[in-house]
């Protein structure tokens, strides 16, 4: 509650983003509206004997421009995102309400498979040269809490602090922890997600996912909602936002950037898609309740998109039993499609697109697919300009979560 005794609703005052397509938010939207797609044959070091052959990378990101030289040496690189991204989210925000009260600020995060990269450089150490070549930090930067307690320590951050660690709805569902948070009482929230899952320690741990695609050829290799569809490009990256209670981010004068109207989350078990159909639909139904928003509201559809035929048809069919005659005509989009799905990141990536879709008053479209298999206005070739003021994300987990998040513009009351 507020001081009037009205619910506090949690609003986002800046987003912050580390994208395959753009580092900054800027440069990420205007890749995303352009529809451009910068999947890429994996070039990693130690990567290139592998099945899995095309992902998302993060190109041109520095991370010592972002990150203390004292942090870097103790932190991996899905942190370095993370902090880039926290770091941009607040500037963006401006200061929050009482930014001199630490504790009323907190951080949220959430993570799928903490700090692949550290862990596989410190186990290259262990088997070449032994224990005594192991550092110290191997026992934190690998940690999935460990970006929740880097961004809370450099910004003295002492309010209720956590971590969602899960599959790719984590980062919506961090969203809805921060947003629970606010409407009890926290003055400001730092939150979201970021991966770095593109090392060879990490990509061993995902070769047994069926889901993954082996394509070799980029623009082919993540086709959702396609009749060519063959599994997902991976990706790294994420993005955060600065969550506020409405009221007193308005009483600052802080620009609202979209509304957290509504959630909810259902599990159905890995890798069972058929099922995900039921669930998912819960999941849309609760969140739309929440955010008290009728079916027809949805003005965009952000879609889970895994390009898994079963599972992309469970998606549309769980949006017709939810949406009825209205999934047929309502704008879908995927731009992971030109990107990869970042895993928790991705979920954020979404959301914050969404966020931005919103205040713009644009849908980008969905990268490399050129046709739907489905009875979906999905949105491809370029932008659509419609002016929504309701978004729907949906994310679905290889683990079995599902998760559906409701934002709104920034301007409706």
């Amino acid at each position: 509650m507020n001081g009037s005794g009205a619910r506090r609703r949690a609003v986002i005052t800046g987003i912050g983003v580390v994208a395959p397509n753009g580092v900054g938010t800027d440069d990420f939207w205007k890749a995303t509206c352009q529809g451009a797609s910068v999947l890429a044959p994996i070039d990693r070091e130690g990567c290139e004997q592998y099945p899995l052959r095309v992902a998302g990378l993060v190109k041109g990101f520095d991370p010592a421009q972002f990150v203390e030289e004292r942090v870097l040496v103790a932190t991996d690189r899905f942190t370095h995102f993370a902090m880039a991204a926290a770091a941009m989210a607040l500037d963006d925000a401006g200061p929050p309400v009482d930014e001199d009260d630490p504790f009323g600020i907190g951080v949220v995060t959430a993570a799928g498979s903490g700090g692949g990269e550290f862990g596989q450089r410190e186990l290259q150490q262990l088997w070449s040269q032994g224990p005594h070549h192991v550092g110290p930090y191997q026992s934190i930067a690998w940690f999935y809490a460990a970006s929740t307690g880097q961004i809370s320590i450099r910004g003295d951050f002492k309010g209720p602090c956590g971590v969602v660690a899960s599959d790719e709805p984590g980062g919506l569902d961090a969203v809805a922890h921060a947003a629970h948070d606010v409407a009890r009482g926290t003055n400001a929230v730092v939150v979201g997600a970021a991966e770095a899952p593109i090392a060879p320690y990490s990509m061993v741990c995902q070769l047994g996912y069926r889901e993954l695609s082996r394509v070799a050829e980029a623009e082919q290799a993540y086709l959702p909602f396609s009749e060519r569809a063959s599994g997902f490009a991976p990706a790294e990256g994420g993005a955060f936002f600065v969550l506020e209670d409405e009221a007193t981010a308005r009483n600052r004068g802080a620009r609202i950037r979209a509304v957290v109207a509504g959630h909810a989350a259902t599990f159905t078990g890995a890798s069972r898609w058929p099922e995900s159909r039921e669930g998912l639909a819960h999941a849309m139904r609760g969140a739309l309740a929440e955010a008290a928003c009728a079916p027809e509201e949805v003005d965009v559809v952000f879609a889970d998109a895994l390009a898994v035929p079963e599972a992309d048809r469970a998606e549309a069919s769980a949006l017709a039993d939810v949406l009825g005659d209205h999934a047929s005509r309502v704008p879908v989009t995927a731009p992971k499609a030109g990107t990869g799905r970042a895993y928790c990141g991705g979920s954020m990536l979404d959301a914050a697109a969404a966020a931005l879709a919103l205040e713009q008053g644009l849908v980008p479209p969905t990268p490399n697919v050129t046709g739907c298999a489905y009875d979906l206005d999905l949105v491809t070739g370029f932008a659509r300009a419609t002016a929504p003021r309701t978004a729907l994300v949906l994310s679905r987990g290889l683990m079995g979560s599902n998760s559906a998040l409701v934002l709104r513009l920034g301007s409706e009351s």
